[in-house]
């Protein structure tokens, strides 16, 4: 397992809640000490209530473009953590030839949730800590520098 790496890539269906939702915390978690970037299997829209709970905890991802696995500028990654089974499946195949350690964190996609606008974004705020607690957990040597 790469313990510090300089480099990760997080990875689902559609780049527009989970993998998002990762980067963001991540950088706001490292800051400029590794290189974030996200990814999904299909592009998809960033999804509006990504951007309201994580504003509230101070991550602003308006400027978020979804994007492919095939229109990545850079596909050489240290470790990409994939999100859902089908971005395992592609995170697998994309570094099958490649020194890139894959891990797979099944997160649950909290745009499958019905409901009023406050249960919505329950489920996506439950996912969004889930995603900050693990981050925090498994990068807990990498810190943002102090300014």
């Amino acid at each position: 397992m790469v313990d510090s790496p300089s480099s990760v890539l997080f990875a689902c269906t559609w780049n527009s809640v989970r993998s998002p939702m990762a980067e963001g915390i991540m950088k706001n978690l490292v800051g400029t000490s590794m290189f974030v970037d996200s990814v999904g299997v299909r592009k998809g829209q960033l999804d509006a209530f990504v951007v309201a709970v994580l504003d509230e905890i101070g991550v602003d991802m308006n400027n978020h473009k979804p994007k492919t696995f095939e229109e990545l500028e850079d596909d050489s990654f240290d470790l990409v953590i994939s999100l859902s089974p089908e971005a395992q499946h592609k995170a697998v195949e994309m570094t099958r030839t490649s020194h890139c350690e894959v891990e797979f964190w099944h997160t649950m996609d909290p745009s499958i949730i019905d409901g009023s606008r406050e249960t919505r974004l329950e489920a996506y705020r439950e996912v969004r800590d889930q995603l900050s607690e693990k981050l925090r957990q498994r990068f807990s040597a990498v810190r943002a520098p102090v300014v």
